[in-house]
């Protein structure tokens, strides 16, 4: 049972190093970004946190019952601080990302570990999809859905 259970680990970083050996630099300038998202939330860092989104950006995170523009992206993290929690961990899996000339969508799996001020911990495990769109030098995240994973029940 070890050696499988050490054959599924060796496979799935051959996996992962070879969907990164085969993304573009146009992807892997996204996925830091995608991985500056979450430093930038552990971090409570809005400032930074809102510089990722596109003015015109529209999505549906799961945390909101409708479509969110850009004045409201930072409800949920608001949220997440009045009931006393804070990011303590996230593990960001990518499933996969495609480049269309100014365009990269990505597609990932987060786990994340919340924390209040009592040290209780909270994990939660979603299903995150954002459509980057090249500005200037940079990329900004102009549309995106997020779910729960099913079976998550949070």
């Amino acid at each position: 049972m070890r050696i499988v259970r050490i054959l599924v680990a060796v496979g799935m970083v051959v996996s992962a190093c070879s969907l990164y050996a085969q993304q573009s630099a146009d992807e892997q300038a996204v996925w830091k970004q995608e991985h500056a998202y979450w430093k930038y939330v552990q971090a409570r860092d809005m400032t930074d946190y809102l510089s990722l989104w596109n003015a015109k950006f529209v999505g549906w995170p799961f945390s909101s019952a409708i479509p969110a523009h850009k004045n409201h992206i930072t409800n949920w993290i608001a949220a997440y601080t009045a009931q006393g929690r804070h990011l303590k961990s996230y593990e960001l899996k990518q499933a996969d990302s495609q480049s269309h000339g100014n365009i990269v969508l990505t597609y990932y799996w987060i786990t994340t570990d919340w924390a209040d001020n009592d040290g209780h911990e909270e994990r939660q495990n979603a299903r995150i999809t954002h459509t980057w769109m090249r500005v200037g030098d940079g990329w900004q995240i102009i549309g995106g859905m997020s779910c729960k994973e099913p079976g998550d029940g949070k």
